[in-house]
């Protein structure tokens, strides 16, 4: 009986430490996102990778974006993007030109480059109207944070 119990404990345990890991939403989807930015009166942070090379990228999603912090505060204060171009997984054309395009726009020239941007759709066109950038800082969230509080400040 003891043993069913503790098994049930540390079950019960688990549940509760995945419940309570919350999760983020990357889209992958740039018009869907800009959408659901103009609804939320949110701005997109997009973040620039090459999520099967880039170290700099790897880290940048070690250190900063997968942490609680950085969950916390882009759940209140934007819509994630993610702009990939990977050279070991296969990506569809459509899609590669579509990020290819959104590149050269903003001038993406390296990575990890991390834009944040308002979206409009006029015409039936969108446009990103851009509000600052960043990529990998050093310190952790804390310190990224700050870089990207502060280019939000200024919107």
């Amino acid at each position: 009986m003891k043993k069913i119990y503790l098994i049930a404990v540390f079950c019960i345990g688990i549940v509760s430490a995945q419940a309570q890991k919350e999760e983020l939403t990357w889209h992958t989807d740039v018009k869907e996102a800009i959408a659901i930015g103009n609804k939320e009166n949110k701005p997109l942070l997009m973040f620039f990778t090459g999520s099967d090379w880039c170290t700099w990228c790897m880290r940048l999603q070690k250190e900063v974006l997968t942490t609680p912090e950085f969950t916390k505060w882009a759940k209140e204060k934007v819509i994630l993007v993610e702009i990939d171009d990977p050279t070991r997984t296969p990506q569809a054309q459509e899609i590669r030109q579509e990020y290819n395009q959104i590149r050269g726009v903003l001038g993406i020239v390296g990575y990890p480059t991390v834009y944040f941007v308002r979206g409009e759709k006029k015409d039936e066109k969108f446009n990103l109207q851009p509000l600052g950038k960043t990529g990998y800082v050093p310190g952790g969230p804390v310190a990224w944070l700050e870089v990207a509080n502060g280019i939000l400040s200024q919107k």
